[in-house]
């Protein structure tokens, strides 16, 4: 080659380089936040560091945007959507499933999509999905039923995807898509053209199963599903009764799911099979409820799977994405897949074969005394890392607030079986530490790459499992419809809001005086559909028992029914056991919590060692505080945020606080309230050089729909 052509070749790939630098470090362009929790690996991680411990002291809200859903003096909702930030522009859902679009630095909105017809019910959503295609830049969404796509620049529903813009998601989930509702709790991940997307399913007897599935972002053609209760001839159909698929429901992935890129393998973090306490009608280890499992990204083929809990008779579903990692072994570095659970451990697993990187034992667990319940005999342990909750307690952990009320939640004690981690439902009572809100989280934990630390929220919360015969123990006393329908009402629906329909605000809100607050056709097409935490109900209540239900909650008394009472006569139906108490952390009779504090932490876990170096509450209760002791620490669901700045972010609990720590040594280093509780992950971008922390937050009452904040240095 001549020499003045290499002067033009080397002039030509510097000019190519300078663009892609200049496109790559455009502060417009960033793109570090661009999924929810940060990026496809669930790192909640942010790389900016201009916002670091130097500084953090001096942080301001710099904008607000309310949300504009709900009129003045309509219930508040609560907000879990983690906001996503592409080319300066911040995409985020509400409490009420409007999908808006905001200029990322100064908080102006730039349009809204409401997605659900006026009236609808909203259930929970963490957030939206962004895809691409040169100039198609689309918000991929799911709102109640529906996985749809909105145009990314006019927030216009697209309408060649699915049917008219919409993919009805009950349809190919094995039963009649008119008898069920399925949804969306956590945003799909995208690989390539596909979006992969989990399931949220009903938590009861008759629920469907939890299949994991793949759209075409273009078209929304299904391109492949996984049964997550297997068929014959598949993976793991031996771990059931031989027709469990054609009845069982469940092994869903609600919380989440993480996608290594150049392995082309999307990972997921599955839930129990129903009903969750009594599993007399799945016999079997139950592949593939409460595993890690791996999957071909393409073409949904099966990969690996690791169990982290046999035949689960607690509720302790995989509760957020697994977090994709690289640790230090044997002085090599090795890609890794950490998983947090309901019950405190960490499961660490090999990202290629899923075999533990620490040895995991399978331990003797105590045996069922349920009427033909068989709990599998042993459970796996880790032997590192240790659990980063409680996971065991005795007389010397109940609190003490007064003589009676010690005297009660003693008494209590030692009237329930309790046999440590792992002991089953009985007919006695149990206790169940950690509980279904123990442990970790829907929020996660947050990998810091840099020294490949993990950072976990962590409850620590009892709870006393009452099992019945539900049938029997709530039978109707008389066949009016308003008898009847309270009947119903305390099967279904008094674990969470209470026999006295007082509930426990803002998670499972007080149903007294609903007919001031909700008509009745909005009330019902909640039930049918479900909202907020609440599963849906529909073909899982005849018309009859709807029409019952809606008698009771509305206070309308008088009438006689005799199509249900003749529906109910059939003897030989199996009888279900249900959990009457579940959801509901053991207080004292004062509604203190029984077990002594700290009821939440924040833990720092080193992977490559398998050791913590730091663990501090978070968040307080003034009222419960001793003088001069530490915070008490606050039931909390979102996760932490970690940045190369060397913060932890988090909020959360119900004293409205937004904190920073040291991610060092765990000293908080900066906090703010909040005008309501947040219930969302925290994240971080920048815009024309200008880092950025930023949060959804619930509403209230004079903002029921509640609003984004943004903060940042002045």
């Amino acid at each position: 080659m001549k020499k003045q052509n290499w002067y033009l070749l080397l002039a030509f790939m510097a000019v190519i380089f300078m663009i892609i630098t200049a496109y790559n470090s455009d502060p417009k362009n960033d793109r570090s936040w661009a999924g929810y929790k940060a990026d496809s690996k669930s790192s909640s991680y942010s790389p900016l560091e201009e916002i670091n411990l130097s500084n953090v002291s001096k942080l301001q809200n710099v904008w607000t945007l309310q949300m504009h859903d709900l009129q003045e003096g309509q219930e508040p909702v609560t907000s879990q959507c983690n906001p996503i930030i592409v080319d300066g522009v911040m995409y985020v859902n509400s409490g009420k499933q409007t999908v808006y679009a905001i200029d990322a630095a100064t908080g102006k909105e730039i349009w809204s999509c409401r997605t659900l017809e006026q009236g609808q019910p909203s259930a929970a959503s963490r957030g939206v999905t962004y895809w691409e295609s040169g100039d198609d830049k689309r918000i991929l969404y799911s709102s109640g039923n529906s996985l749809m796509a909105i145009d990314a620049k006019t927030g216009e529903i697209i309408p060649s995807f699915g049917t008219n813009g919409r993919v009805n998601l009950n349809e190919g989930v094995r039963d009649d898509p008119e008898k069920i509702s399925v949804s969306l709790s956590t945003p799909g991940r995208i690989f390539k053209d596909l979006i992969i997307i989990g399931l949220r399913t009903p938590d009861f007897y008759g629920a469907p199963p939890g299949y994991i599935r793949a759209y075409n972002c273009r078209t929304g053609k299904l391109e492949w599903t996984f049964h997550t209760i297997p068929h014959p001839g598949e993976p793991g159909y031996e771990t059931w009764p031989p027709d469990a698929y054609k009845y069982a429901g469940g092994a869903n992935c609600w919380a989440g799911l993480s996608i290594d890129m150049d392995r082309g393998m999307v990972f997921l973090a599955l839930g129990s099979p129903t009903y969750d306490y009594y599993g007399k009608d799945r016999k079997g280890e139950n592949l593939f409820g409460n595993c890690v499992l791996a999957l071909d990204a393409a073409t949904g083929h099966y990969k690996w799977h690791f169990q982290t809990v046999h035949h689960d008779l607690w509720d302790y579903d995989l509760p957020a994405p697994p977090n994709l990692v690289t640790i230090k072994k044997g002085g090599k570095d090795v890609d890794a897949v950490a998983q947090v659970t309901k019950h405190g451990f960490v499961f660490v697993l090999d990202r290629g074969t899923g075999k533990p990187l620490y040895p995991v034992e399978e331990r003797k667990v105590p045996a069922s005394n349920m009427p033909g319940e068989e709990a599998w005999p042993t459970q796996p342990f880790p032997v590192k890392p240790k659990a980063f909750v409680r996971q065991s307690m005795t007389e010397e952990d109940l609190n003490h607030f007064s003589d009676a009320d010690y005297k009660a939640i003693l008494e209590k004690f030692r009237s329930v079986r309790y046999e440590g981690l792992f002991t089953p439902p009985d007919l006695k009572g149990t206790l169940s530490l950690p509980a279904t809100r123990g442990g970790a989280n829907w929020g996660g934990a947050a990998y810091d790459p840099n020294t490949s630390y993990l950072y976990i929220r962590g409850n620590n919360l009892p709870e006393i499992i009452t099992i019945v015969d539900i049938d029997k123990h709530f039978a109707a006393r008389d066949n009016s419809i308003f008898e009847t329908g309270r009947a119903i009402y305390m099967k279904n629906c008094s674990a969470c809001h209470g026999p006295e329909k007082k509930g426990v605000p803002p998670t499972f809100p007080s149903l007294v005086n609903l007919k001031e607050k909700l008509g009745e056709k909005e009330g019902l097409e909640k039930i049918r559909l479900g909202g907020g935490q609440m599963p849906a109900y529909k073909g899982v209540l005849t018309a009859a028992e709807e029409q019952a239900i809606i008698a009771f909650l509305y206070d309308k008394k008088g009438s006689q029914i005799t199509q249900l009472a003749k529906e109910k006569t059939d003897s030989s139906a199996p009888v279900r056991y249900g959990n009457i108490t579940g959801y509901r952390t053991w207080s004292d009779p004062s509604g203190n919590p029984a077990m002594k504090g700290p009821w939440n932490t924040l833990s720092a876990l080193n992977l490559s060692t398998g050791e913590y170096a730091w663990q501090i509450p978070v968040g307080n209760d003034e009222k419960l505080q001793e003088k001069g002791k530490p915070v008490t620490g606050l039931l909390a669901r979102s996760g932490p945020m970690v940045t190369a700045g060397g913060l932890v972010f988090i909020s959360g609990a119900e004293d409205k606080k937004l904190w920073a720590f040291d991610k060092k040594t765990g000293k908080m280093v900066w906090e703010t309230v909040l005008p309501a509780a947040n219930n969302a992950n925290v994240c971080s971008y920048s815009v024309n050089g200008k880092q950025y922390i930023a949060l959804s937050v619930g509403g209230t009452a004079k903002n029921p729909s509640g609003s984004i904040m943004a903060y940042a240095l002045p």
